[in-house]
């Protein structure tokens, strides 16, 4: 008769990839738009060209994603921005949505 522990070991475990969620930025009509790009590059690490095409998407769009993340990455980069925003005086805001 097979113990529990070789039937443990035998059976092999199936582990679910972590979901995707993207931080979407909002557009506001009083954070500068430079500052969105600063964030952009401090915070999600993207390059100026990148950043510049980002905060261009949530302007003309309202809404643009600054990156894709597991949840708990997702939630505090969100946090991050809306720190760094309220430090500085800007409403800036940003949600956090499973990704497609």
């Amino acid at each position: 008769m097979e113990s529990p522990l070789d039937y443990a070991v035998r059976k092999k475990r199936k582990l679910k990839e972590p979901e995707d969620y993207q931080v979407v930025f909002l557009n506001d009509d009083w954070t500068p738009m430079d500052f969105v790009v600063s964030v952009l590059i401090d915070i999600f690490h993207k390059s100026n060209t990148e950043a510049e095409g980002i905060m261009m998407a949530i302007h003309k769009r309202g809404r643009g994603v600054a990156g894709i993340y597991p949840f708990d990455i997702a939630k505090t980069k969100a946090e991050q921005v809306h720190v760094l925003a309220g430090a500085n005086g800007h409403p800036l805001s940003c949600i956090v949505e499973k990704a497609f």
